[in-house]
């Protein structure tokens, strides 16, 4: 019987939007303008945008369609009640709160539950989970394996939760930890997953200690699929079961539906304790909209209604994962450092191991983020010191990792994108020796990659 080798995309592309081209000396003169910040660019001056997946892939034609069924009431549309079914039956989670984005649920939330001085622990925070928790002036800690912080080691799980240092942190600091977050998949970790056996035994040490735990499901699906793959007991499972038994593990989640969701805007927050639920509607009320549509339209509900259930999809799980794990061999056959084994939704180069002449304090992640933008213009992102390296108090010091990430978003590229990615950066790492660092000239008190202006440190700010 034909085995096919090659995973093809599982859709036809039904439309299509032009790329500009441009030259080196134009991507060197618009970087210079952004000073030198990639999220300053303008779209229009990127040829490949892996910046991020959030909020940027190709929605299907079932959900345009569903989009012009968009019931547009204020209260209690149509739309409302399929979006709320939907998350419902993928979570099985009592109360769902819609909200335009993950980062409105986060900060409801974390409003709802943090006071000054708690903490809240996390296999890995990511940006904007770090600065709401951060805001209510609590403490966000970081609590992965080990391995999680060692790009070159191979674990099929680096995106679990260190359980021996969770529960030293539930013991010793009684009533200081309102609520434990799990981010699936492990974005800042490398988009590493989360295996059930570390979730359950997350959620069995919180029940013990009377603390909610809650799951950051911006990637639910993607970590479905890894635990199917790479997890003892699941392999015939379908990624809908899985997801169901994560979920069922928890109080709540937060998502960003930009994520698996497959939309271009909008998320939620789900969570089973009716009087948590209250105070967090209230809350919304406040910024987003009336509690039945959060802030978004009803064709964005209806979007996502059809999304969720689209990114659980085997075809199109299999084909994801597999385009990542693509490029990764290319690369890992030169020699370029990266996160292993890759993640579902991105690949993320090791730039500490790849440009060790550059110190983290000269940022060497962003500067290998402009270098693949002048040589190729491919635009990514630094998760690294830039990103991670303002603490609350004003001072700065060095990320755990100095990371680039190349996000793909979903069903946007094919594959011939990514070869020709693959091109750029083995280029760069050819050249990697020319490439220096980078310095802040101004910055916001938080969140400050997204707006910060920086120079680089001596001459031209790629590799020649």
């Amino acid at each position: 019987m034909f085995e096919p080798r090659t995973i093809i995309e599982p859709f036809r592309i039904k439309s299509v939007e032009p790329i500009r081209q441009t030259t080196r000396e134009q991507r060197t003169e618009a970087l210079r303008r952004a000073h030198y910040n990639l999220f300053q660019l303008r779209a229009s001056d990127v040829l490949i945008d892996l910046l991020t997946d959030s909020g940027t892939g190709a929605m299907s034609s079932r959900q345009w369609a569903g989009m012009m069924m968009g019931d547009e009431s204020y209260a209690g549309s149509d739309s409302w009640f399929r979006f709320r079914d939907a998350v419902h039956g993928i979570t099985g989670l009592e109360h769902v709160i819609p909200t335009h984005q993950g980062r409105a649920a986060e900060r409801i939330l974390f409003g709802a539950v943090c006071n000054p001085g708690d903490i809240v622990p996390n296999n890995t925070h990511f940006d904007t989970t770090r600065a709401n928790v951060e805001a209510r002036g609590a403490t966000a800690l970081d609590i992965p394996i080990a391995e999680g912080r060692e790009p070159a080691t191979h674990h099929p799980f680096k995106g679990n939760m260190d359980l021996m240092a969770l529960e030293r942190v539930l013991a010793d600091n009684p009533g200081r930890v309102p609520v434990v977050m799990m981010t699936v998949t492990n974005n800042s970790g490398g988009g590493q997953p989360v295996s059930l056996e570390n979730l359950r035994g997350a959620s069995a040490i919180c029940r013990r200690h009377g603390v909610p735990i809650f799951l950051d499901a911006c990637r639910f699906a993607e970590n479905s699929w890894f635990i199917r793959e790479r997890e003892a007991g699941h392999a015939s499972e379908s990624p809908r079961e899985i997801a169901r038994a994560m979920f069922a593990e928890v109080d709540g989640a937060t998502m960003s539906a930009k994520k698996d969701g497959m939309a271009n805007i909008g998320g939620f927050l789900a969570l089973n304790d009716s009087d948590l639920a209250r105070r967090c509607r209230d809350n919304l009320i406040l910024t987003e909209g009336f509690p039945t549509y959060g802030g978004l339209a009803g064709y964005d509900l209806e979007a996502i209604a059809v999304g969720l259930e689209e990114a659980l999809d085997e075809d199109y799980l299999r084909y994801r994962v597999r385009s990542v794990a693509y490029l990764a061999e290319r690369l890992a056959a030169a020699g370029i450092p990266m996160v292993t084994p890759p993640g579902g939704h991105a690949l993320y180069i090791d730039a500490a191991a790849m440009l060790p002449h550059i110190a983290a304090t000269s940022y060497p992640a962003w500067a290998l983020s402009c270098a693949l933008y002048v040589e190729g213009g491919i635009r990514s992102v630094e998760i690294g010191t830039v990103m991670f390296g303002q603490q609350p108090d004003g001072t700065e010091r060095a990320a755990a990792m100095e990371l680039v990430r190349l996000a793909f978003p979903r069903r946007v590229y094919t594959q011939s994108h990514v070869d020709y990615l693959a091109e750029v950066l083995l280029y760069v790492n050819d050249r990697k020796d020319r490439i220096g660092g980078y310095r802040i000239v101004n910055q916001p008190p938080a969140l400050r990659h997204f707006s910060a202006e920086l120079e680089p440190i001596g001459g031209d700010p790629a590799t020649s």
